[in-house]
């Protein structure tokens, strides 16, 4: 038999079946059991349900663009991702913009806060039943009513020689140092365009505190930054230790959203994989 008359067969024994059977609860071809098209939707949809959607929180000196490497990352593999944009004005402020948006997300929750950040997830996220995980990535992890900066002089960094405030008393990152204390392993231009469009922050936001802590009732899950020069990565081991979290370390600098984006998009996806089981 010719392999055209093989097709030709093999199509009308499809047909003959049926287009009901082979949309049916179950069809074989070949000997193998096929998914049912309405199976396949079925199974998709609860996949869907399944999945958190990860809120994005950035840190001082940087906006909700930081995020650009690892949302269509976390986009590709099927996670609705929303990056908050915070004033930086004060940290009440931060922590209602971002309870704002973790609210208006629909089933369960992933937030993430880089450095400044999550000071601010550590209050947004408090007493809300739809957040399932928390994900600190270098960043600072307080206590209720502790200051945010609470431990900068027991585990000093290089960043604060740096801080050049404005009339207004916001702060900003010396643009010479900028990549060398925030990015030291991301591209020159990339930091060059960091160091431009630094976002500053006040700089009584880190004499604030959050009425509570998230950390203390919700999994948290921390990255280590072993070459962060922003903020001590020997401070990043005190908060990931204190809060009981899965602690992750990683060879970068302060920013390993922005240098190592996979590694940080697959942590995360790993939070947000345990939160719903």
């Amino acid at each position: 038999m010719t392999s055209s008359r093989i097709v030709r067969v093999s199509l009308a024994a499809l047909t003959a079946a049926g287009l009901s059977s082979v949309l049916g609860a179950q069809s074989t071809f070949a000997g193998i059991a096929l998914p049912s098209v309405a199976a396949e939707r079925e199974s998709a949809g609860a996949r869907n349900v399944a999945r958190p959607t990860i809120v994005l929180v950035h840190g001082a000196f940087a906006d909700g663009t930081g995020w650009q490497h690892v949302i269509p990352i976390l986009e590709r593999d099927g996670y609705t991702v929303i990056a908050v944009q915070n004033a930086l004005a004060s940290l009440a402020g931060d922590v209602e913009t971002t309870k704002r948006v973790i609210d208006a997300q629909q089933g369960p929750v992933v937030a993430v806060g880089h450095s400044y950040g999550g000071a601010v997830i550590t209050g947004a996220a408090a007493g809300n039943a739809n957040v399932k995980a928390l994900v600190y990535i270098a960043a600072f992890a307080p206590e209720a009513n502790e200051p945010v900066g609470a431990y900068n002089e027991k585990y000093p960094s290089a960043l604060g020689s740096a801080l050049k405030p404005d009339a207004a008393g916001f702060l900003y990152i010396d643009r010479a140092k900028f990549r060398d204390l925030f990015a030291r392993d991301v591209s020159v231009t990339e930091a060059s365009v960091m160091a431009a469009a630094q976002k500053p922050v006040i700089g009584t936001a880190f004499a604030a505190s959050v009425r509570q802590a998230a950390w203390k009732t919700i999994p948290s899950w921390y990255v280590v930054a072993q070459e962060d020069r922003a903020i001590n990565p020997e401070l990043e081991r005190f908060y990931a230790k204190r809060m009981g979290a899965k602690t992750t370390e990683i060879k970068s600098s302060h920013v390993p959203f922005i240098s190592h984006p996979a590694e940080i998009a697959r942590l995360i996806e790993q939070a947000a994989s345990a939160a719903v089981k």
